[in-house]
C-alpha cells in the first residue's frame, strides 16, 4: 500500500489522474477521525490530504470562511471564538465513541456532513456550505458555489457533495457560512417525564415562538453519563435556549410557566451537557472507546413515532438503550453487536415508523456484511449509481465506502 500526501490541489489532481489511469482506487483521507464510519476502505492506496490545511480567507463582517479541506476544527473554532463567531450547525465530535484518533477536519465534517444539536434551529451542515473546489474522478479540478450566501450557479452542487463520504469527489477547499456566537445559554431541565410525554414536550418548546436550540431525552438510566451531577436520579428533558441575555431569561420564565417546574442550567453546565450530547457521550465505552460489544445506530423517525420505535427495538432485543436528539427526530440505539447489530429488527422497526437508521459503530466484519446506511430502493439505487458515475466513473473514490459496488 501506498500513501500519496500531495501539497496542494495541483498535486491532488495528479494523484487522482494517476489513480484512473491506473485503475487503482483510493481512500481519501483527511485526519483519520472518521475512518471507522461507514462501510471499511479496501483499497490498495491512500490519498492523505493533511497537506491540504490553513485558512485561505475569512471575513468575519461578511460571516463567511474559506479554508483548504484538511483545516482542522481546532484551527476553525480558534478563529471564530476569537471574533465571536461560531458554526451555528454545532459540528459533533463522534472520535471516542468511534474509537478513532486523529484530528477532526472541516472537509470531512462536510463530507459526512455532520451536524450537533443545534440542527433543529440551524439546519444541518449542509445548509450552511457556500462553495467547494474539488478534483472529480478522472483527475480534473473543478468548483461549485461561492463566497456569498445568495449565490445562484444553477445546480447546488454543495448540497451533492456533503454527505457523500467522499465517493463523488475530493474536495481541496470549503466555504462555509458562519453566524454570531449568542451572548449567552441556558438549559431547562424538565424531570421525569416518560418517552411520550418528553416528545410531546419537546413539540410544544419547539414549535413556540421561544427559539428553543436544542432538545434531547435521556432516560434514567443514561442521566448520570450526562456528567451534570444535579440531574441524576431522574429521567432528563433538556431544552436549550441561546441569545442576550434579557431574552434567555425572559425565554426561559415562559417556557417555564407552559411546561411546569423545569431546573435551570447555566452557561458552563449547559454547553459541557449539549457537548456531550453531540458527541454520543452517554454511549462511549468508558473502558475501550469503539470496540465494546455493543453496536451504536443513529436513528431518525418522525418525533412522534420515535418512542414507539424505541419500544419495539426493545422488545425484541432487551439489553437495546436509547436516548432522542432533535426534539425525539433522531435516536440513538446502544445494541449487543452480535451477527448482525440488529439490523434486520430495527429496519423493520423504521421501516413501520418512517425514517431511515444508518450503522455507526459495529465490528468491521458487520459492517461488510449489514447494510451500514440505509438501503435504497430500486430507483433511488440506480440514481445514485448514475450520479456517482457522472463524478467517478472508474469508481477509484472511496469505492463501497458507502454502499457494495458505488
Amino acid at each position: 500500500m501506498e500513501v500519496f500526501r500531495p501539497g496542494d490541489a495541483h498535486e491532488t489532481e495528479q494523484v487522482v489522474a494517476w489513480a484512473a489511469a491506473e485503475r487503482k482506487p483510493l481512500e481519501i483521507l483527511g485526519g483519520g477521525s472518521k475512518r471507522a464510519l461507514g462501510r471499511p476502505s479496501r483499497t490498495e492506496h491512500t490519498l492523505d490530504l493533511s497537506a491540504l490545511c490553513g485558512i485561505v480567507d475569512y471575513d468575519s463582517s461578511e460571516l463567511v470562511l474559506t479554508a483548504r479541506a484538511a483545516t482542522t476544527m481546532t484551527e476553525i473554532e480558534d478563529q471564530l471564538v476569537a471574533h465571536h463567531q461560531m458554526l451555528a450547525f454545532e459540528p459533533p465530535d463522534w472520535r471516542e465513541v468511534l474509537g478513532t484518533s486523529g484530528a477532526q477536519t472541516l472537509g470531512g465534517i462536510l463530507a459526512c456532513n455532520l451536524s450537533g444539536p443545534r440542527r433543529v434551529r440551524a439546519g444541518a451542515a449542509r445548509d450552511h456550505f457556500l462553495g467547494f473546489a474539488a478534483v472529480n474522478g478522472w483527475g480534473d479540478g473543478w468548483k461549485a458555489g461561492g463566497k456569498v450566501v445568495k449565490n445562484v450557479t444553477g445546480y447546488d452542487m454543495c448540497k451533492l457533495q456533503a454527505g457523500a463520504f467522499g465517493t463523488l469527489s475530493v474536495m481541496t477547499e470549503v466555504t462555509v457560512r458562519v453566524l454570531p456566537r449568542p451572548e449567552t445559554a441556558c438549559t431547562l431541565i424538565l424531570q421525569s417525564l416518560s418517552d411520550e410525554d418528553a416528545v410531546a414536550a419537546m413539540a410544544a418548546a419547539l414549535n413556540s415562538p421561544h427559539e428553543v436550540s436544542a432538545a434531547a431525552h435521556l432516560p434514567v438510566v443514561l442521566v448520570a453519563r450526562s456528567g451534570i451531577a444535579e440531574l441524576a436520579g431522574a429521567a432528563t428533558t433538556a431544552l436549550r435556549l441561546e441569545g442576550p441575555r434579557p431574552s434567555v431569561d425572559f425565554r426561559a420564565d415562559v417556557l417555564g410557566r407552559l411546561l411546569g417546574e423545569a431546573l435551570r442550567l447555566g452557561p458552563a453546565d449547559t454547553e459541557r451537557f449539549w457537548t456531550g450530547v453531540g458527541a454520543v457521550q452517554p454511549f462511549v465505552d468508558q473502558h475501550s472507546a469503539g470496540k465494546s460489544d455493543r453496536a451504536l445506530w443513529r436513528v431518525c423517525p418522525p418525533p412522534s413515532a420515535a418512542p414507539a420505535l424505541v419500544r419495539r427495538v426493545q422488545a425484541g432485543l432487551g439489553s437495546a438503550e436509547a436516548f432522542y436528539d432533535w426534539g425525539g427526530a433522531l435516536v440513538w440505539l446502544s445494541v449487543e453487536a452480535g451477527t448482525d447489530c440488529g439490523a434486520p429488527l430495527i429496519r423493520a422497526a423504521v421501516a413501520q415508523s418512517g425514517g431511515h437508521a444508518t450503522l455507526i459503530r459495529a465490528p468491521e466484519r458487520v459492517r461488510m456484511t449489514v447494510p451500514v446506511f440505509e438501503p435504497l430502493s430500486g430507483a433511488l439505487d440506480a440514481l445514485t449509481r448514475r450520479v456517482k458515475a457522472s463524478f467517478d466513473p472508474l469508481g477509484i473514490l472511496n469505492p463501497g465506502r458507502m454502499q457494495e459496488g458505488v
